[in-house]
């Protein structure tokens, strides 16, 4: 029954690629996602959305996240990562940690439903809809609580693609601190590289390293909160609130397995010296998964609802996007 929404996913996911080729500066993933949404925004295809195609999508957008996930870590290689030196490790983890905990008060402040505070800052803070799965998997949060982030970071990472190269002369900024800039403050992977290549080859490579220094810290907050939903389901079996075979049934592992798996990934990509094919092989896999996986969880937006009730999602998000923006500039100052 699953497959039939798998099939669209993938279909999507090649449609992606096309648009993609056709227009480089389009992120593949962005396009992934923004085909989904726009599906979900056609009357006469929310039935087999939300019927037949719903197991399939579900598959897609929680299961191949995950593999995806996993594969994102033979990305990173520590070694490029300390090259950047300590300065701009240091900063770079600061301004994740910093946006995510004033993203996370903004959403309590602008009282957002359910997870959609957490959600929203770790997609803007780490590395856009990718995080905010992995995080979702891990809190359990229902679709609808995970489809306006992944809306609302696709929507600021696109604008970023034209508004932080229009600001970059006039700041004054050199190509490699424009590098810096956009790979500290851009969410997804592919955005960063759309925006940082106009710079030249040297500043797309620091983009690229500083934004998977970012990256690497998805790993460790969302370990952190799978130790607090852990503590909240152990607190709500004392409290009464459930029995004892739920609460163990229910209650997530201290370490997800795909962020063990990414850990995973990271290490072996730093310490052997992988094969470029294994590699090349690696990363079509986790574009692919993360693609159809993007297009699921696009697939569950709608537009209308959001309009009428996620204006305040909408602020937390613009907020959060000045926010890193903000931070990544005064970082490149330092460095």
């Amino acid at each position: 029954m699953w497959k039939r929404g798998v099939g669209v996913a993938a279909l999507a996911a090649l449609a992606s690629w096309g648009i993609h080729t056709l227009f480089p500066a389009l992120p593949l993933l962005t396009v992934a996602v923004a085909l989904g949404i726009i599906v979900a925004q056609i009357p006469a295809a929310r039935p087999s959305l939300t019927g037949a195609l719903a197991p399939g999508l579900s598959v897609a957008s929680k299961r191949f996240m995950r593999l995806g996930i996993v594969l994102l870590g033979l990305k990173l290689s520590l070694v490029d990562i300390a090259g950047l030196g300590w300065t701009a490790i240091a900063t770079t983890v600061a301004i994740v940690l910093i946006t995510f905990a004033g993203t996370f008060w903004l959403g309590r402040w602008f009282a957002l439903p359910g997870h959609q505070p957490l959600l929203i800052a770790t997609g803007f803070s780490i590395c856009g809809a990718s995080a905010i799965g992995a995080m979702s998997g891990v809190v359990k949060a229902k679709d609808e609580e995970t489809a306006t982030p992944v809306a609302l970071v696709t929507l600021c990472g696109t604008l970023a693609i034209a508004v932080l190269p229009a600001l970059w002369h006039p700041l004054g900024l050199t190509n490699l601190q424009f590098g810096h800039w956009v790979g500290a403050g851009v969410h997804d992977v592919g955005q960063v590289v759309a925006t940082a290549q106009i710079a030249g080859s040297a500043a797309l490579a620091v983009a690229i390293v500083v934004k998977l220094t970012r990256v690497l810290m998805l790993a460790p907050i969302v370990a952190v909160a799978s130790i607090v939903e852990r503590r909240r389901h152990a607190l709500g079996l004392s409290n009464g609130t459930g029995s004892a075979e739920e609460g163990m049934t229910k209650r997530p592992p201290i370490v997800p397995l795909f962020v063990a798996g990414f850990i995973a990934a990271a290490l072996l990509r730093t310490l052997l010296p992988l094969p470029a094919v294994v590699l090349d092989a690696a990363d079509f896999a986790q574009t692919a998964f993360l693609a159809m996986a993007l297009f699921g969880l696009g697939s569950s937006v709608r537009l209308a609802s959001l309009v009428r009730t996620g204006w305040r999602a909408l602020i937390v998000g613009l907020l959060s996007w000045v926010l890193i923006a903000a931070l990544a500039f005064g970082a490149v100052q330092i460095g």
